[in-house]
């Protein structure tokens, strides 16, 4: 036994032992005969001029030590796990302990969770450990709430329960929006992003995506992490968010009431963005392109026609596929002549039959020949300013 304090006493598994020393190894090493010691100790007997193996006393055909890396792995995992909270013991301290010392174990907890992908799957599985999270998912405590939202966000991958978990978020906890809300208004980075990450977790269905678009502040303060200034990991998962619950009709023109064609458009000529973030505001604005509102602001913003272009031919296939359904949109769906007239302007024939003649998506070609058909109806007027280089493609 290993004994980690006066009152504790720990159990140390028969293999762990070297049968010299009885101690646990700190570097095993096997013999030619299987038979696995610590290396100090078999280096020692052997030292002293011994040829036979300790154990088995089999005389050995050669002195070699080959180290045994994989229980030399579970001893240090072991090891480790003797100096880590116990999941439902420290869980037990939100319970029944202060304030102070909750925030302490959800502390140690997180950082349980962050030490390796084995950690969150025991805690995941934990039977209770979610569930009880999940209830103390309220108050007005941003500093519980923030050290909260981390950890969960930390298991979403590892759950198993996932539609038990949305339940009880959004339906079985009257305050979990009220708490992601508050953490999104004043929240750190870090807890922002798991909050936003939660949203998007929870947003499964239709229900679900109608209950947090609804919730009065929730879109407005996912548009406001996702602004120029903010951290890029910041705009990328309210972003995410946005996304994810803003398919029904009537989140999307809440959406676009709330300002989003202004603000993608400044993310898309303002800030400086990875491919993964640039496809999901193209995203957005493809979603808000579906509503005649959202058409309307998009074609009163020029300069969000021109950055929606800008993106057409460099981002990657699903940007491309965004970025034309909202030109297709708003130029061959609603018609708008300023929208035409921006993409002319912003030499947008010129990508469009460069787009046609690459590897492009079957459906994604059909809008472009559509686009072509509404210039070419309004070539007397859009050609006067198309002005492009390329003299190998004629755009009729």
């Amino acid at each position: 036994m290993v004994r980690l304090r006066d009152d504790l006493c720990i159990t140390v598994p028969t293999f762990f032992k070297c049968p010299i020393s009885l101690d646990v190894m700190k570097s095993p090493v096997s013999l030619c005969t299987g038979v696995t010691y610590d290396r100090s100790s078999i280096q020692r007997w052997l030292d002293a001029g011994n040829n036979t193996c300790p154990a088995t006393m089999q005389l050995l055909q050669t002195k070699d030590l080959l180290p045994n890396r994989t229980l030399h792995s579970l001893i240090q995992i072991w090891s480790d796990s003797l100096h880590r909270p116990q999941p439902l013991a420290t869980l037990s301290d939100l319970q029944t302990q202060t304030q102070s010392l909750s925030l302490s174990s959800l502390a140690k907890l997180r950082h349980f969770a962050q030490h390796s992908h084995h950690n969150k799957l025991l805690l995941a599985k934990t039977e209770g450990f979610v569930d009880q999270l999940l209830h103390n998912v309220t108050g007005t405590c941003v500093d519980f709430l923030q050290q909260l939202l981390v950890l969960l966000a930390l298991l979403l991958d590892s759950i198993e329960d996932r539609d038990g978990f949305r339940n009880s978020m959004l339906k079985g906890n009257k305050h979990g929006l009220d708490s992601l809300l508050l953490v999104l208004q004043r929240g750190s980075s870090e807890s922002k992003i798991a909050a936003a990450r939660i949203l998007q977790f929870v947003a499964a269905d239709a229900e679900a995506k109608l209950l947090i678009a609804e919730k009065e502040g929730v879109l407005a303060e996912l548009l406001k992490l996702a602004a120029p200034e903010k951290d890029p990991e910041v705009i990328e998962n309210a972003l995410a968010a946005l996304v994810a619950v803003s398919t029904p009709k009537r989140s999307k023109s809440k959406l676009v009431r709330l300002g989003a064609v202004r603000a993608m458009s400044r993310l898309l000529t303002e800030a400086n963005l990875g491919a993964a973030a640039v496809e999901k505001v193209l995203k957005v604005v493809e979603t808000a392109s579906a509503t005649r509102e959202g058409r309307r602001e998009i074609c009163e913003e020029a300069a969000c026609v021109a950055a929606v272009l800008s993106k057409v031919l460099k981002v990657s296939s699903a940007a491309t596929e965004h970025a034309v359904t909202t030109l297709w949109s708003v130029c061959y769906l609603f018609r708008d002549r300023k929208a035409q007239e921006a993409v002319t302007q912003a030499n947008g024939l010129t990508k469009i039959l460069l787009l046609m003649q690459s590897n492009c998506a079957p459906h994604v070609r059909q809008m472009c020949t559509d686009l072509l058909k509404i210039f070419r109806v309004n070539s007397k007027s859009c050609l006067s300013c198309y002005d492009t280089k390329t003299t190998h493609i004629m755009p009729f």
